[in-house]
């Protein structure tokens, strides 16, 4: 995204960790954006909102940045030991596979042997580490739907039916049930595409549109989202419990990372009163 206001290209990058009930670890992490490789603090770096999930003990730190500032992948594999990365999106060059698609290509879940895995960057995976997906696309964003039930082969239906890859489903949506909180949460991936794209699907999608460079893109409203799983959780006599976005919308994390970099504020989760769930 250009911002006129600060003078920069800006981005924003969704980092996924497996932490959430330390707090402090959450929050160090956060903090580690922020800083250069002298330990010296980035003037054009903001973490934006810090999403934590007790359940799922999983957090999603939105940072926003110059882009010039933004070298992720590279900056993972040379300071933390062992750490490879996969490719995914925009960052699969020229495959351009999808995270799912990366995914089940390396048995994501279920692999116990990394041994006979290449990464595209860094050292030969080790089961200690994981393993580490870094994409880009034009933007992304999580809108998490609960269901009134703990019936998950009700959920699993439901987000195969809105599932962007299944023929009737919803154009850049990628979705799985799981349980949460004793009920059960269908969690969506929302991904934007461009314009020639959004002029192939029904009428009947209610799309919201931005524009990045110039260039116009589109993504399903988490509005639209909600109200087809509402409708077709009551196929099954099942009610919904609320919608949750974690993080930002395109024009709301332009906003924020426009005001949070204009006003030189790293730790803008703290002054928004960021979320713990």
């Amino acid at each position: 995204m250009s911002s006129s206001r600060v003078g920069l290209r800006l981005a924003a990058c969704l980092l996924n960790i497996s932490e959430a009930r330390r707090k402090y670890i959450v929050e160090n992490i956060a903090k580690a954006a922020l800083l250069d490789k002298n330990g010296k603090e980035h003037p054009q770096v903001s973490v934006l909102n810090i999403f934590s999930d007790q359940d799922y003990n999983r957090s999603v730190i939105t940072i926003a940045a110059s882009v010039d500032k933004l070298g992720l992948a590279e900056d993972l594999v040379r300071h933390v030991p062992g750490c490879s990365v996969f490719l995914f999106g925009e960052a699969d060059l020229p495959e351009k596979r999808s995270l799912v698609q990366r995914r089940k290509q390396l048995g994501w879940f279920t692999r116990r042997d990394f041994s006979a895995l290449q990464p595209d960057l860094g050292a030969a995976p080790a089961r200690r580490c994981g393993l580490t997906g870094v994409g880009a696309s034009p933007y992304v964003m999580n809108c998490n739907i609960t269901i009134d039930s703990q019936d998950l082969s009700a959920g699993r239906e439901i987000a195969s039916a809105i599932r962007g890859s299944n023929a009737n489903g919803l154009k850049g949506v990628q979705a799985m049930a799981f349980p949460h909180e004793g009920k059960i949460e269908i969690a969506c991936n929302v991904e934007s595409f461009d314009d020639q794209e959004a002029a192939e699907i029904s009428e009947d999608f209610q799309c919201v549109s931005y524009s990045v460079l110039g260039d116009q893109f589109s993504y399903v409203s988490p509005h639209y989202i909600e109200a087809q799983v509402k409708k077709l959780a009551s196929d099954w006599g099942i009610g919904t419990k609320g919608r949750a976005l974690v993080g930002f919308t395109p024009q709301e994390c332009k906003n924020c990372a426009e005001y949070a970099i204009k006003e030189n504020i790293g730790e803008f989760w703290k002054i928004r009163g960021g979320v713990f769930m």
